[in-house]
């Protein structure tokens, strides 16, 4: 009997994605890394690398033949065509995974929560967003359950602001400090004193793995919020001190008057301004669900290592591990 597990991970050069590669491996999966350029060796990591666009329907659905998994990983560059990119590349996942009976896999993100429901979100808290785009991630969320009435499962593992050694474009590795030089200076893009949730990518990752271990046990359509960090500003900060051995870094402020002068030119930061409001009140994900899933918390990564991993992807110091990456 044929027992290989066979995941297809769409987006595989995006942070989440790279590492729920490597995790789904770790974890004795096939896995097949669907992407617009895959690197000249077919094996790198040992993942199958296959070229394709995940605006293609063909695409998708050839890359997924066998596939019990699909993880929908795959997102418009810096934050650019969602109006046109994002609903009909999830409908290519859809079709593929109840072509082939697979459980979809989607990290989630805050965008789909207004105010009305912060500071604490659970799995079941009102979805009322204030951008549109979280009105798309809603729309997103709102397909997969109607599909998983149809025989399309899906898991949602629901994230704070990425941290991790192939976060890519990050508010941390782009807006908190400058990739590519050491740091002098945090740019927090709030008050110091609210808290904010971090979730460090290789434990995302893993988590994912380990969910989709115990398959038998997970609903048609499921969500878990996944915890991480929790960090005020001034906590952030004197977590990089120390992950850098530098108690010299500044408090700085993020300058917002400076995205709304550039805003009109820079469709990026047009976007990324309306996720201010994300930084204007605490945003907290509440975990309960995850750790009662896994009688206990499914991660470990102290703060420290997991900083320093970053720190030292980006360039913004050296790759010498630190002291506590060693604990």
């Amino acid at each position: 009997m044929n027992t290989t597990k066979i995941a297809l991970v769409i987006g595989a050069n995006g942070g989440i994605g790279r590492e729920t590669c490597l995790a789904l491996r770790h974890h004795g999966w096939q896995v097949r890394a669907l992407v617009r350029q895959p690197p000249a060796d077919p094996n790198q990591d040992g993942l199958s690398w296959i070229k394709g666009d995940a605006m293609q329907a063909a695409d998708v659905l050839a890359a997924s033949q066998g596939a019990s998994v699909i993880v929908h990983a795959v997102n418009p560059p810096g934050y650019r065509g969602w109006e046109t990119l994002v609903l009909p590349m999830l409908d290519n996942t859809i079709a593929a995974a109840k072509a082939n009976h697979a459980r979809i896999v989607l990290p989630g993100t805050v965008y789909n929560y207004g105010p009305d429901a912060f500071p604490l979100l659970r799995e079941d808290s009102p979805q009322h967003p204030s951008t549109r785009k979280g009105e798309i991630r809603v729309e997103m969320e709102r397909r997969l359950a109607d599909a998983s009435k149809h025989g399309v499962r899906t898991l949602i593992l629901r994230c704070g602001d990425f941290i991790g050694p192939h976060a890519g474009n990050t508010w941390f590795s782009q807006g908190l400090l400058k990739a590519g030089s050491p740091v002098k200076t945090l740019s927090y893009p709030g008050d110091y004193a609210i808290g904010h949730a971090w979730a460090y990518l290789p434990d995302v990752a893993q988590t994912i793995a380990r969910l989709l271990e115990r398959e038998q046990s997970l609903r048609d359509f499921d969500s878990f919020n996944f915890g991480g960090y929790w960090l005020d500003g001034q906590q952030m900060l004197d977590a990089v001190r120390h992950a850098t051995h530098n108690p010299a870094i500044a408090a700085g402020r993020f300058q917002w008057w400076l995205t709304a002068l550039l805003a009109p030119f820079m469709e990026t930061l047009r976007e990324l301004r309306k996720m201010r409001y994300l930084w204007q009140s605490p945003v907290q994900l509440d975990d309960r669900k995850l750790l009662a899933f896994f009688d206990g918390r499914p991660y470990t990564t102290p703060l420290e290592q997991a900083l320093h991993t970053t720190l030292s992807a980006i360039g913004c110091v050296s790759s010498q591990p630190t002291a506590a990456a060693h604990a």
